[in-house]
């Protein structure tokens, strides 16, 4: 009896030694949960940023983002678009964009406005660069979230002229400037500005490029866009919409945080259950740089088809 007292008792602290065992060598699951989930979260990121395809226009793009602090993400942007930078992440056919050697002295911001002094070397860029250069800088950095607007010093002097053909600069630079700009004006008053995104096509990669237009059209903006897309640019046939001329603009809705707008069902895919994601692109990033308003919701004969948020 004794014996099998003893038995059972060497039994009962050897599985307690052995469940410490266990609880010691593996970590908790919701640890390695978190880790996993960390690494992931670093790794397979991505942001827009905005170069030259094919020798062409300013173009949006996705790279690899290694960081969430601020002025990192600042430096890794302008690194993006310099020429000869360690940064190699760019897909192919684009083009960086600001002269080599160029580095970022210093970084502020408040309030949404960003405060950005690059060393000398920027002015090295050419005059066929130069605006392609400032627009892809201003579009790179306001889609960083916190960044609304920009001012560019130069050795700590504030940039007013464009450094070849000595263009005047606003002050503050934001993305009314416009980007891929075209012209079609009989009068400097009542000027409409609406940039359009349309798609472009790289080895088989799809991307959106936004051309603003200056006009003297006085319809509603998302009318004007809507019109821009369903007709192709013949400017340039490199870029195209997927929207038919047959798709209608029912209704609109602008309000504060969002842009309701409805459509006839030929806005719909062949198998009528959905909108391809290349309008779907096309119409809210036109929106967001139109309006300033990051979310599109799209209706179909008054019937919710899709929320989507850029």
């Amino acid at each position: 009896m004794i014996k099998k007292m003893a038995i059972k008792k060497f039994t009962i602290i050897a599985l307690s030694f052995l469940i410490l065992l266990i609880v010691y060598l593996f970590p908790k699951k919701h640890e390695t949960y978190n880790f996993t989930t960390n690494v992931s979260y670093v790794v397979s990121e991505k942001m827009p940023i905005y170069l030259i395809l094919n020798d062409s226009y300013v173009s949006r793009c996705n790279v690899l983002k290694t960081s969430d602090n601020l002025n990192d993400l600042v430096k890794e942007v302008i690194e993006n678009l310099t020429i000869d930078s360690n940064n190699t992440n760019i897909p192919k056919g684009f083009k960086k964009v600001i002269p080599k050697n160029t580095k970022v002295k210093d970084i502020s911001i408040s309030d949404g406005l960003l405060k950005i002094n690059f060393s000398k070397e920027v002015l090295n860029v050419s005059l066929e660069n130069e605006e392609k250069m400032l627009e892809a800088i201003i579009y790179s950095l306001t889609e960083i979230k916190d960044v609304n607007k920009i001012m560019i010093f130069v050795e700590g002097e504030l940039l007013k002229n464009l450094p070849n053909s000595k263009k005047i600069l606003p002050n503050i630079l934001d993305r009314s400037y416009g980007i891929n700009k075209t012209y079609d004006i009989s009068s400097f008053k009542d000027v409409t500005k609406v940039t359009t995104y349309y798609v472009s096509k790289n080895e088989d990669n799809i991307y959106y490029t936004p051309v603003t237009s200056l006009s003297n059209d006085k319809k509603e903006k998302i009318e004007i866009i809507i019109e821009k897309l369903k007709s192709n640019p013949t400017y340039n046939t490199n870029l195209v919409s997927y929207l038919t001329n047959e798709a209608k603009l029912l209704q609109y809705k602008i309000l504060e945080n969002s842009v309701n707008v409805s459509f006839n069902n030929e806005i719909l895919s062949l198998d009528n259950k959905n909108i391809i994601e290349e309008i779907k692109y096309s119409v809210a990033l036109s929106i967001k740089d139109t309006y300033m308003i990051n979310e599109t919701v799209f209706y179909v004969d008054g019937v919710l088809v899709d929320a989507f948020f850029v």
